[in-house]
């Protein structure tokens, strides 16, 4: 099962990479998805900086948990953004959110051990 669950954090690492390097060049469908959002070029570099940041994340083991959580939560975002404003296509933003889910829960007791340790500096 380990095997497994790195292969599918690698493949998903990957997929999140090159989907940040499409938003950074400003290709489409993301410059114009993110133009009908409203929000402009700045917030696709945003997105694309938080996608290579969860996606580096997920190939350090005690990180990998939590940034199934963060990736979850950022498919969960495209999700509704494809449903509700650019009308588009929510199957790959689907399939990646429950990926991301299936990793938070393959990788749940190290990101248990990580919020432990950021509470316990925290007291």
């Amino acid at each position: 099962m380990r095997i497994v669950m790195w292969i599918l954090q690698i493949v998903v690492a990957g997929f999140f990479v090159m989907a940040a390097l499409g938003k950074f060049a400003g290709a489409e469908p993301s410059a114009s998805t993110f133009e009908a959002i409203g929000l402009g070029d700045w917030f696709r570099v945003v997105v694309g900086v938080l996608e290579v940041a969860g996606a580096v994340a997920l190939l350090v083991p005690r990180l990998a948990g939590a940034a199934g959580l963060a990736l979850a939560g950022l498919m969960a975002g495209a999700v509704l953004t494809e449903a509700f404003v650019s009308g588009g296509w929510v199957v790959l933003p689907l399939a990646l959110l429950v990926l991301c889910l299936l990793i938070a829960w393959g990788r749940r007791e190290s990101t248990a051990r990580l919020w432990s340790a950021v509470a316990g500096r925290a007291s």
